[in-house]
């Protein structure tokens, strides 16, 4: 019998394979970042057809294979749904998803990173401003480098990535964009990926 991990998941991207079925980027808070497939998804029959998209976050149920985890079940939830309703935030979720695909590897739990990315990306929802949405950005990305150890000690910067994501950040960053942006592309470089 197979332990079934029932938990949290933000769904970053995925891959069609054989006919019907489909591979999945999720990003769980109990796990990390999995690979999971989903058998029959693509058939106009399955349950799982509208609930598995990319962008979503769910409460899913998984399994363990040898090599791969299997999705079992799935239910939606709404808190990222208007963010990828608009052009402009659902590229700031692209971004972040194909970031986090890029220097998360294997399973390994991270639910500080989990519930700050979570939490960021449901704030989109709430900045119209092209130039805060610039800014929001950047927080983002420099919260998900700091977490996983890319940022070091930096006085400058302890207000964007110690306390939660807040609106009020976002003129703190149009103060030192110059410095936050050398800061991100440095840690960029250093991950070596």
């Amino acid at each position: 019998m197979h332990h079934i991990y029932h938990t949290e998941g933000i769904i970053l991207g995925s891959k069609n394979f054989r006919e019907s079925d489909k591979y999945y980027y999720i990003f769980t808070r109990d796990l990390g970042m999995i690979y999971a497939s989903a058998s029959g998804v693509r058939k106009m029959s399955s349950k799982l057809r509208f609930i598995l998209q990319d962008f979503a976050y769910l409460k899913i149920d998984l399994v363990q294979g040898k090599n791969i985890f299997r999705v079992t079940s799935a239910s939606k939830t709404n808190l990222l749904e208007e963010v990828t309703k608009r052009p402009e935030t659902l590229k700031i979720f692209y971004n972040v998803a194909r970031l986090l695909k890029r220097l998360l590897a294997g399973v390994e739990p991270n639910e500080i990173l989990f519930v700050d990315v979570l939490h960021a990306l449901s704030a989109l929802k709430k900045i119209f401003d092209k130039g805060d949405l610039q800014n929001a950005e950047m927080i983002i990305v420099l919260r998900i480098l700091n977490n996983l150890g890319y940022i070091g000690d930096n006085d400058n910067l302890k207000a964007l990535i110690k306390s939660p994501f807040e609106a009020g950040m976002l003129l703190e960053v149009s103060k030192s964009k110059n410095s936050i942006l050398k800061q991100i592309n440095s840690a960029l470089k250093e991950t070596h990926l």
